[in-house]
């Protein structure tokens, strides 16, 4: 449990890395924010960061997640496209600054903040790095002014959404379902083509548990938003579901069978799905690496 603590929290200041070098190097001048939509008054933004999923009720704008700090004012631009109400919710997936970069200038604005009890305390109490350093606290402005523990309901005029938590990414996890669009967003629990990122708090099994929830929750016609994929259907997260399943158990057979984790990388257990994915941003080892440490 101490060396998964240990591996976890290295790849959860990873991640810190690369989204506050990918946010330094990004000329956000030059993002555009595109609209996609998702039907009754649904939509998917895609800026720079995570992907922004919006409902439109008669009195208010129900958002989910905020991307980078600096694509506020384009993503208030975007949504004034489409209605000219207010954004009353923001819900936030994960604590990662990709998807709660612009809680601060939106809860500045008066909007409600809505996340689960570990997000917000991540938030407020960022763990150490690996160099014993402890990263800034968020402000005040930016932490969830309305917590949850296992589920809640979010509501502006008409429209409802339904926030369970899950464990797969982080411990901070929560999806979100849109019933009267049929409208599921899952921040970065998962994504057609992709291997699982299990950062601090999240595991193997808890990605399989947390992608079997909301495949319960979903039907053929469901339109899913991933954090960083394409809008996907349940057909798309069922494969992902058992790509996740034969990545487990062929770690799992490794280290059942005495094999060190070195020894596992080296197996090369995952090759053949290495193969079909071509992912480019996380090395297949790295995922080795980390469902191998999350394994009891």
């Amino acid at each position: 449990m101490r060396n998964f603590a240990w591996t976890a929290a290295v790849a959860t200041i990873a991640l810190f890395a690369v989204n506050a070098d990918a946010a330094q190097q990004v000329d956000f001048s030059k993002v555009e924010v595109k609209t996609t939509d998702l039907g009754n008054k649904t939509y998917m933004l895609e800026g720079q960061g995570g992907n922004v999923t919006i409902t439109v009720g008669t009195d208010g704008v129900i958002m989910v997640d905020s991307q980078f700090a600096p694509m506020h004012d384009k993503l208030k631009a975007a949504i004034a496209k489409v209605t000219n109400l207010p954004v009353k919710y923001l819900i936030n997936t994960h604590y990662h600054g990709d998807h709660t970069g612009g809680n601060e200038a939106f809860g500045k604005e008066g909007v409600i903040i809505v996340g689960h009890q570990n997000l917000k305390n991540r938030l407020a109490n960022p763990p150490p790095g690996n160099n014993g350093q402890v990263p800034p606290a968020s402000p005040a402005e930016a932490l969830p002014k309305q917590v949850y523990t296992d589920k809640t309901t979010v509501s502006v005029g008409g429209r409802t959404a339904q926030v369970v938590h899950i464990e797969a990414h982080t411990d901070t996890d929560s999806v979100v379902y849109f019933p009267d669009a049929n409208v599921l967003a899952v921040g970065d629990t998962g994504g057609p083509n992709r291997y699982p990122n299990i950062a601090l708090g999240g595991s193997i099994d808890g990605t399989i548990a947390g992608t079997q929830t909301y495949l319960n929750m979903a039907n053929a016609q469901t339109k899913i938003v991933p954090g960083h994929a394409p809008v996907s259907t349940k057909a798309d997260f069922q494969a992902y579901h058992d790509m996740l399943v034969k990545i487990r158990d062929r770690v799992a057979k490794l280290k059942s069978d005495g094999k060190t984790e070195e020894q596992a990388v080296a197996a090369k257990p995952i090759a053949d799905i290495e193969a079909q994915i071509k992912q480019t941003d996380m090395a297949t080892d790295a995922v080795v690496r980390r469902v191998y440490a999350t394994l009891k």
